[in-house]
């Protein structure tokens, strides 16, 4: 076996097995991003949050040389120029053109892979689609005067539950349409959901 046949080799096996041990580490995608669990819209609600726009398409910052692509480049180099050396009769130089650009597009095939089917979905998390003060909710435990109920509310469409008090201490009873008003030690004070509407169509 020539010099060039081992060196394809090599960069065959090398590539086969950083792939192997990449998907056994689930880690074929290095680059850290923050999967998103396809939800629904956060309900509307008289509150306004700031903050910045979460931002789709997060495979446009994934660099294209990083581990998939480099593991992917070194399997169709090594192997394509192992084939190639050991049965054709081509020159060494061209051997080797040709080598790298099936491994540019072995490469080119990855990324494209990982970027639009990976991380189709993915985006950055913005955090006030989980800021629970506005959000509207149901009393399905009722509260008592000055005592605590329990809420439901949808959040990044899901269901979710809390402690609930009235902002006002008042009893509050069960079905009773509110708005979260604040949030605090696991606690949701809420006020009636007719009562900041009349009070918002008033100041209009």
């Amino acid at each position: 076996m020539t010099t060039w046949a081992i060196f394809y080799l090599v960069c065959f096996l090398v590539g086969v097995t950083m792939t192997v041990l990449s998907f056994l580490g689930g880690n074929l995608s290095l680059p850290h991003v923050h999967l998103n669990v396809p939800h629904g819209g956060h309900v509307a609600t008289p509150h306004v949050a700031g903050g910045t726009q979460a931002t789709a398409g997060r495979g446009a910052d994934m660099p294209f040389f990083n581990f998939a692509t480099a593991t992917a480049f070194l399997t169709w180099f090594g192997g394509t120029g192992y084939l190639l050396t050991r049965y054709s009769t081509l020159v060494v130089s061209l051997i080797m053109l040709i080598a790298v650009v099936v491994g540019l597009v072995g490469a080119t095939i990855i990324f494209g892979f990982v970027v639009k089917v990976l991380m189709k979905h993915d985006r950055e998390l913005d955090p006030a689609d989980y800021e629970r003060v506005g959000a509207l909710g149901r009393i399905i435990s009722p509260i008592r005067e000055g005592g605590t109920g329990e809420i439901s509310f949808s959040q990044e469409g899901t269901r979710q539950t809390c402690g609930a008090r009235s902002e006002a201490g008042e009893a509050l009873a069960k079905g009773t349409e509110v708005i979260i008003t604040r949030y605090e030690h696991g606690i949701a004070y809420v006020r009636r959901w007719d009562e900041m509407a009349e009070k918002k169509a008033g100041s209009s």
